[in-house]
């Protein structure tokens, strides 16, 4: 599930797309900036159709060794273990997973995929997550669970030929996956034995969600003369040409969400942007962003132009 870091993130690359770009229009970069924030979700499904790919794969082994002219011990009475997962099963027999991935047209259909699923399994048997899980005598699904969770960590999250079909099938995902991997942990976290599995959502209030995003982006573009214009003031020993763009842009985004956002408490909005310049900016943009934000907040406070709804939210 999304949270409001999350939906920032997004938006300061809609941003970052808009400004670098010719003759972009406001409208353009929305539709794409939404469309960029809904398909967090296909990757969040393509993620939990995995196991039902990896369970395939398995069974079909299974079955294939069996037909062998001389099949050993193990060949006719294999570890089923991995195939009779009860949470592989919950998330095939899922409605609201099948419905969702349909409605989406997200799945795994296709010999390429087939072949990329053959080779994870393959590396996945050598593992020590798979040796240690499928050696031991413990059958409950708390056990099970773990072991969905640590092989999704060791062999699904951090397989390169995922990354690869994600990066081909989007140029967003690769910075979109980690959200995607922990949404899909947290999903098979909450599983309970006997229970339906349900596919958790992408906001927790879409129509305040999508409001925040469209609000964030619009009122930084429609406010950038005069939201550069007071970056310029309050970096008087810096010229804005050496400054990085990034944290420009930042600084634009901030600015814009104090005076706009007025249920946001002030230092919510600075210790987000603080945060997000440590990975989408330099290693020291942080100090300098929370400095010229900080001048920025008595400027707009003196001004009036900081005006927050409810207790507390002044601070």
């Amino acid at each position: 599930m999304l949270n409001r870091r999350h939906l920032r993130i997004k938006v300061l690359q809609a941003l970052y797309a808009y400004f670098q770009g010719d003759e972009e229009s406001i409208k353009k970069t929305e539709n794409e900036l939404m469309q960029a924030v809904d398909r967090i979700y296909d990757l969040y499904l393509y993620l939990l159709l995995s196991f039902g790919e990896l369970k395939d794969i398995a069974e079909h082994r299974i079955e294939e060794n069996k037909k062998k002219i001389r099949p050993t011990e193990e060949d006719l009475n294999p570890n089923r273990k991995f195939v009779d997962s009860l949470v592989i099963q919950a998330l095939q027999d899922s409605y609201s997973l099948r419905e969702a991935s349909e409605d989406r047209s997200v799945n795994w259909i296709g010999d390429e995929h087939h072949e990329m699923f053959r080779k994870i399994f393959i590396q996945m048997r050598e593992g020590e997550t798979w040796f240690a899980h499928m050696n031991n005598e413990a059958r409950d699904f708390e056990e099970d669970k773990n072991f969905m969770i640590n092989l999704f960590k060791a062999e699904i999250a951090n397989s390169p030929l995922i990354y690869h079909f994600f990066e081909e099938k989007s140029i967003h995902w690769l910075d979109d996956i980690d959200l995607a991997c922990q949404m899909a942990i947290k999903s098979i976290k909450g599983m309970e034995e006997g229970e339906k599995f349900i596919a958790m959502p992408l906001y927790k209030d879409k129509e305040d969600e999508q409001e925040f995003i469209r609000t964030l982006l619009r009122k930084t573009i429609s406010m950038d003369s005069e939201n550069l214009a007071l970056i310029d003031e309050l970096t008087d020993n810096w010229e804005l040409e050496r400054i990085a763009k990034m944290d420009i842009l930042l600084l634009k985004m901030a600015i814009t969400e104090l005076q706009v956002f007025k249920s946001i408490p002030k230092k919510v909005t600075l210790n987000e942007y603080i945060e997000i310049s440590k990975f989408y900016s330099t290693p020291k943009s942080h100090g300098f962003i929370n400095g010229i934000l900080d001048k920025a907040v008595d400027r707009l406070v003196k001004d009036g132009k900081i005006s927050k709804l409810g207790r507390g939210l002044m601070d």
